[in-house]
């Protein structure tokens, strides 16, 4: 599979195949700027380069399209198929506003005038694993335990047919990634580390426009700090103390809030840059007045914001969607505290494509 090769990579693969070290660009570019799907349709290398690219099997390895499904809030849900039948979910959110980017799009926030198409900017939710072992009690994605790890090219190969089929070609378009689909990056850190090299030197996404989400595997947490290109970092909380939190989290067991917050602190954050912390609201569970003031005693000397995020439902999960008013008075009482407040809003809640909902479903519901 050629995607999910570096330059350096490629670069010797066409001087192996006895090609100038040029070839190796002119691929790259084919790969990742024109998000070519077949060796056939790469025109700057001779003929019959591509016809030994076709004949010898190195396939491009694109992730094909599956089945889609659209919101009556434009959001898309794409069933991606790879090579070994295996499948994930991937979201394109025109306008950014599933807010998971830190976009300006959570609630309360102004929103950028739309241009001709009918977005300004959009977000692509890409998937890391094909499953998820972290078990959240909250997520449906949760349900299906983890088959294996995606590739590099894989993790790229999404954001390419989603770019493809919206036609839509970044740095001109503003688009941005969250890898916050299906999976906990971190525990695919290499794979997940290259594909965001290849995102911003090939595909052309800033990595100022690229976000990772976390259950909280701390050494990885550490680990990203010293990354030279990196996206900005998100923690997904869900908890104000230890007790509820491995309730909710089992992986709080492994690495409990002291830890976590140990870590959030320690983040070396660029200029003007915040953390995110994500807090999925359950009715009745963790999304009381007292929460709210525990949480907002946790987080405090962060530099960072919270996410709040009332259930996205779903078949399996016993837990229910808190009211807008108790939304609403979580978020008012970490304001008070210190703390700055975003409701995130839903987006795609009606095909499953919302935050907690992808479960690799062939149908709309």
């Amino acid at each position: 599979m050629l995607l999910g090769l570096t330059l350096r990579e490629l670069t010797e693969f066409v001087e192996q195949a006895g090609e100038p070290s040029y070839r190796g660009r002119q691929l790259f570019e084919a790969l990742y700027r024109q998000r070519i799907e077949t060796a056939s349709q790469i025109t700057t290398l001779p003929g019959e380069f591509r016809d030994s690219l076709e004949t010898r099997g190195n396939s491009i390895g694109s992730a094909k399209i599956e089945n889609k499904f659209v919101s009556r809030d434009g959001t898309v849900r794409y069933l991606v198929r790879f090579s070994d039948g295996q499948t994930v979910e991937t979201v394109w959110m025109p306008e950014g506003d599933g807010g998971e980017a830190g976009d300006g799009s959570e609630a309360g926030q102004e929103v950028p005038e739309k241009d001709a198409r009918g977005w300004d900017r959009a977000t692509i939710c890409i998937s890391s694993q094909v499953g998820c072992a972290v078990d959240c009690q909250f997520c449906l994605t949760a349900l299906l335990g983890v088959k294996r790890n995606l590739t590099a090219g894989e993790i790229v190969g999404q954001v390419c047919a989603v770019l493809n089929d919206q036609r839509v070609s970044p740095p001109q378009e503003r688009v941005n990634i969250v890898f916050m689909g299906m999976g906990e990056p971190f525990l695919n850190y290499e794979n997940f580390i290259r594909a965001v090299g290849l995102l911003v030197e090939g595909v052309g996404i800033p990595e100022s426009r690229m976000t990772v989400s976390t259950a909280g595997i701390v050494p990885r947490i550490y680990d990203l700090g010293g990354e030279a290109v990196r996206p900005k970092l998100a923690i997904s909380l869900n908890a104000s103390n230890d007790e509820l939190r491995t309730r909710l989290m089992p992986i709080n067991r492994k690495w409990n809030l002291e830890k976590l917050l140990a870590a959030a602190r320690d983040f070396p954050l660029r200029n003007r840059e915040r953390l995110t912390f994500e807090y999925v609201l359950l009715d009745g569970v963790n999304d009381s007045a007292e929460h709210a003031r525990e949480l907002a005693e946790l987080v405090r000397g962060v530099r960072a914001k919270v996410n709040l995020i009332a259930l996205n439902p779903g078949p399996g999960i016993d837990f229910g969607t808190p009211a807008e008013e108790r939304v609403a008075n979580f978020q008012k009482i970490l304001i008070a505290g210190g703390v700055p407040a975003f409701v995130r809003r839903p987006r795609g809640r009606d095909i499953y494509a919302a935050c907690g909902q992808l479960k690799r479903t062939v149908d709309a519901s």
